[in-house]
């Protein structure tokens, strides 16, 4: 019982104390232990409210009391009794009034009650058998060990009352029933009930019985007590666990933002380094050939508002990252120490055809019209390239998925879905599967909000969750910019075209496949 009960060890949390080594690991030390001897913790009721609640059990336990006696005396309970029945009345009465405290003086409501137990038991014991007044003996009992705050205390008041009880309860029984009434009722073995002494049957009961009221409420009063002890710490833990999640999250959401800072550093470097190229060769041409330098011009003019809206839109997001307290520096997938050029648009096809554990994947590229895609940013191809790759991630750890789909759609015309506008078209990776969240591997939720932190810095939308027909869609789609000098003509909007940019399972030919 002691191992199945011990309640973990303050100075070893999580721990219970039976697994604590001790210099005594004998019974009594694991019986103290499971009586929360050495526990500092003190169980105190929440609010006023609780002790509103003793004061309407001990007014209830007074009332029953009082009726109790009446019936007691219709039934003739009272009959030997030579006290005034007032009296009979205002014992009963009062030995219930330390109810009304037994949570906020749990020790002294117990001595209260069975010293007036003990004190009515030698005077007039009829009032004691009644049921109210027997109910209300276990109650203080149980009380007591369930919430004295000092635990060795009560440890000695809880004996020395039970000790107490049993001494009375066996004078009672020998002096006042008497072992002269039942040796004149069973004078000899032959005039025996049953195969017992009488007198040792009634002893033997009496004994049992009380052992299992006394002993009953003492057992149950530590139960809770421990169940209480056990709530605390699982409340404290629970605290300690969200606040830990709170800060991990808050650690990741810092180092994908340190991640997209540096993206915005590469757009930065990317669109200057044009610019500045562009602006070399614009003067080195100005008077040879005016066409050429009016065309480095207009390039000039594209690369720096198309950085400007990038940088706007990456410096929105990051305006309100907290301090790292420098460990960002090194954080993200990415390291600051890498050289690799960012993935893109084009890696797509390999990163479905990768191996992703025995899953079926497909490639489809849609695009209208035909070359679009090499007009997306390299910003935007990046994370659209991320969505991709964590949704493939997402489908290979936490679903049941037997193929998976990645699409890529660039359309260079205007659109409307959902009250949004994409005025100059949209970039598209839409990556679908046919399988069913897998019990036990939910993940922290980081992976989409990164996501959806990418999207952000583009303005663009985003679609996330289960499909009707079964399956999952991860979609992202990304506005374009104002297509520059040279780029891909847009082809007029026809029955044709509109398929064309449908979704990919309706396109049945036109489109670059890679099925791994």
């Amino acid at each position: 019982m002691a191992d199945a009960l011990s309640p973990p060890d303050a100075r070893h949390p999580g721990v219970p104390r039976s697994d604590v080594p001790r210099a005594d690991d004998g019974v009594v030390a694991r019986l103290l232990d499971w009586f929360g001897v050495d526990s500092d913790w003190e169980r105190v009721p929440a609010g006023r409210e609780a002790y509103r609640r003793d004061l309407l059990l001990g007014a209830g336990f007074a009332v029953l009391a009082a009726v109790s006696i009446e019936l007691g005396r219709s039934m003739g309970i009272f009959e030997e009794v030579t006290e005034p029945l007032w009296l009979v009345y205002l014992l009963g009465v009062v030995s219930t009034m330390p109810l009304a405290w037994r949570r906020r003086y749990p020790l002294v409501s117990l001595v209260l009650v069975y010293g007036s137990f003990l004190g009515i038991g030698l005077t007039i014991p009829a009032i004691t058998v009644l049921m109210p007044m027997q109910v209300m003996y276990f109650v203080a009992l149980f009380t007591a060990v369930a919430w004295a705050r000092d635990r060795r205390a009560m440890l000695v008041v809880v004996s020395a009352c039970v000790l107490v009880m049993f001494t009375w309860l066996i004078w009672m029984f020998a002096v006042q029933q008497g072992i002269e009434t039942l040796l004149e009722e069973f004078p000899t073995r032959a005039d025996w009930p049953g195969l017992i002494d009488p007198y040792l049957a009634n002893s033997a009961y009496q004994f049992i019985v009380n052992i299992a009221f006394f002993g009953g409420a003492v057992v149950a009063g530590q139960m809770q007590w421990n169940a209480a002890l056990r709530r605390r710490q699982l409340t404290d833990q629970s605290v300690t666990i969200e606040k830990q999640a709170a800060a991990l999250t808050d650690q990741a959401i810092v180092a994908e933002r340190v991640r997209i800072a540096r993206e915005l550093h590469d757009v930065v470097a990317h669109h200057v380094s044009v610019i500045g190229i562009q602006a070399a060769a614009a003067r080195r041409v100005l008077d040879r050939d005016p066409a050429r330098a009016a065309e480095a011009l207009l390039t000039i003019e594209r690369e720096s508002r198309e950085g400007v809206a990038q940088m706007r839109n990456l410096v929105g997001t990051l305006r309100s990252v907290p301090d790292a307290g420098g460990a960002g520096s090194s954080a993200g997938p990415d390291g600051a120490g890498s050289r690799a050029p960012e993935p893109g648009l084009a890696d797509l096809p390999a990163l479905t055809a990768a191996d992703h554990d025995g899953l079926d994947t497909t490639f489809r590229q849609v695009e209208e019209p035909a070359g679009a895609a090499a007009d997306v940013p390299d910003p935007m191809g990046l994370s659209l390239y991320r969505t991709a790759q964590e949704a493939m991630a997402n489908v290979r750890k936490h679903s049941t998925a037997r193929s998976a789909t990645v699409t890529l759609r660039v359309v260079r015309r205007p659109e409307t879905q959902a009250g949004q506008q994409f005025e100059h078209g949209f970039a598209e990776v839409e990556v679908l599967d046919d399988g069913r969240p897998r019990h036990g591997t939910s993940g922290s939720g980081l992976g989409l909000l990164g996501i959806r932190e990418r999207v952000a810095t583009h303005q663009g939308m985003v679609e996330i969750g289960p499909r009707a027909t079964g399956g999952y869609r991860v979609r992202v789609r990304l506005p374009l910019p104002a297509p520059g000098p040279g780029a891909v003509p847009v082809a007029p909007t026809t029955p044709s075209t509109r398929q064309a940019a449908a979704p990919a399972e309706a396109l049945p030919a036109a489109r670059t496949e890679v099925v791994g």
